[in-house]
């Protein structure tokens, strides 16, 4: 019998990375489908696991659609929308270090929200549904409504929902409406995973600790505070913990770092993991992306990573 699925939310962009020589290379990534294909690589193949979004009717989408579709994804109900294609960015490296450059204006994934009954279908049967603050920006406010009503049906159907803040100042037209849509979020919000750093420019939080008890006020009830190469802040089920973070002596590119963290996390709570276990399982994963280009570590190198403990420091 199939079991029930896993579903993350947002938008699948075209990558261009390598740029040497003017000559680049081209994938496929974005923050919300770098933290599924994390989870479609930690998970039992018997689990589906769905990239929910809207898609162009393009070449670029149609090519987006088959490489899922060869490492295990879907797209569940997602609508093919006409005359729209899906959104590029292009990485410049100095060092292991990255910065990003988009275009993504008439991006497909704009309108994943439009049609909530679609986008309802879609989160069916579902035990765990990701999504993130760049997910939210995304959308027009109507669409990001119906994107957190849809969201809060599924959470009362039993999915569990994981959200990410992943604070992008250059997506919001202003902090007060960013704050407003993450409040909106938390309280459809199971599991939160946010970056000391975004939480810290969005909310003035002093440390990760303010971080976990504000969330907690707003009634998360499992928080993963990231921090870097600094220790991780976990608050479940009533207790704190802090964890250290791998070492990694020589980073090649840090680029899907904290997305694979939020996979390998999730992926190690949905096998069954206690909290500090699935952090530090999340430590080594995202210590073995750090040393491979892009965002999409392959997936032998991700199982690696999650199932050896001798790896972790």
């Amino acid at each position: 019998m199939t079991e029930l699925g896993v579903a993350a939310v947002g938008e699948c962009m075209l990558e261009l990375s390598g740029g040497e020589g003017g000559n680049w290379r081209m994938g496929h990534a974005g923050d919300t489908f770098n933290t599924l294909w994390t989870l479609r690589a930690l998970t039992p193949k018997t689990i589906p696991a769905d990239y929910v979004s809207a898609f162009g009717d393009d070449p670029f989408s149609a090519d987006q659609k088959a490489f899922f579709a060869q490492n295990g994804i879907g797209t569940a109900a997602s609508p093919v929308i006409a005359d729209r294609r899906p959104g590029l960015y292009a990485i410049t490296l100095d060092g292991a270090e990255r910065s990003f450059t988009y275009w993504r204006t008439d991006s497909a994934a704009r309108c994943l929200a439009d049609d909530p009954a679609s986008l309802g279908k879609s989160l069916q049967n579902r035990q765990l549904v990701y999504f993130s603050g760049i997910t939210l920006a995304i959308l027009e406010p109507p669409a990001r409504k119906a994107l957190i009503e849809v969201l809060r049906q599924a959470r009362e159907a039993d999915s569990r929902i994981a959200f990410d803040p992943n604070y992008r100042p250059r997506l919001w037209a202003s902090s007060q409406e960013a704050r407003a849509a993450n409040d909106a979020a938390l309280a459809v919000t199971d599991i939160a995973l946010p970056t000391f750093s975004d939480e810290q420019q969005l909310y003035g939080d002093a440390d990760p600790r303010e971080t976990t008890a504000r969330l907690a006020r707003a009634g998360v009830r499992e928080c993963v505070v990231k921090n870097g190469s600094e220790p991780t802040v976990l608050a479940a089920g009533g207790e704190m913990a802090t964890i250290s973070a791998c070492r990694v002596t020589h980073p090649v590119d840090t680029t899907g770092a904290g997305d694979s963290f939020n996979g390998a996390y999730l992926a190690a709570r949905l096998a069954g993991d206690a909290p500090q276990g699935a952090v530090r399982r999340a430590h080594r994963v995202a210590a073995a992306v750090i040393q491979v280009h892009g965002a999409l570590a392959p997936f032998a190198v991700l199982h690696k990573a999650f199932e050896n403990e001798a790896e972790e420091n």
